[in-house]
């Protein structure tokens, strides 16, 4: 068995999925996992990747890479990030309706990096070969850029960072109001 499926076969089985690994420079061997929705954890609830779960992942890891002889020197696992990679189909049908960046292999009307909405192409059934991405042109205009998984050189989720918790009631940041840390109370 190759250090790929080796990895592969052992992140599914703990009943994660595997995003993506990687070999780096000086014998570093990256994992990133994810938690597969409506999956219920040891390690916790939510949707997020925690760092139990990591360790779990890498205690496995480790035990499965010794018996299958895989050289490496240093192993890390990981959440794929708030810009989490699309790979695979089910990567894509998983994000239907988020906000993507892609970035195509060759140009299309002069341009290779596109940001938008992901959609599945209607009709192409549970196993959708195109997509579709909705974005603003420069003039503000709604655009469909029709594609394939072949077409695409990457693709990422658009990270969505929420600071509700930090705005006072007027939506506005609220500067005279204390903040509590660790250190006190701050004006």
């Amino acid at each position: 068995m190759n250090w790929q499926a080796a990895i592969d076969k052992t992140v599914t089985g703990l009943g994660y999925e595997l995003v993506d690994c990687e070999r780096a420079p000086a014998g570093l061997l990256r994992v990133y996992i994810d938690r597969v929705p409506g999956q219920a954890y040891a390690t916790g609830e939510g949707e997020s990747v925690t760092v139990d779960d990591c360790e779990v992942v890498t205690r496995q890891l480790q035990y499965v890479l010794e018996v299958e002889n895989v050289d490496y020197a240093r192993l890390e696992v990981s959440s794929p990030g708030l810009d989490r990679p699309l790979k695979a189909p089910a990567h894509y049908a998983r994000f239907v309706g988020a906000g993507v960046a892609i970035t195509l292999k060759q140009p299309f009307q002069g341009r290779k990096n596109y940001q938008g909405t992901l959609r599945a192409v209607e009709g192409a059934g549970g196993d959708a070969t195109a997509w579709e991405l909705v974005f603003r042109d420069d003039r503000g205009t709604d655009q469909v850029l029709a594609f394939t998984l072949d077409e695409v050189r990457e693709a990422r989720l658009v990270p969505v960072v929420d600071f509700k918790g930090r705005k006072a009631r007027g939506g506005k940041a609220a500067a005279s109001e204390p903040v509590q840390d660790s250190g006190g109370l701050q004006e």
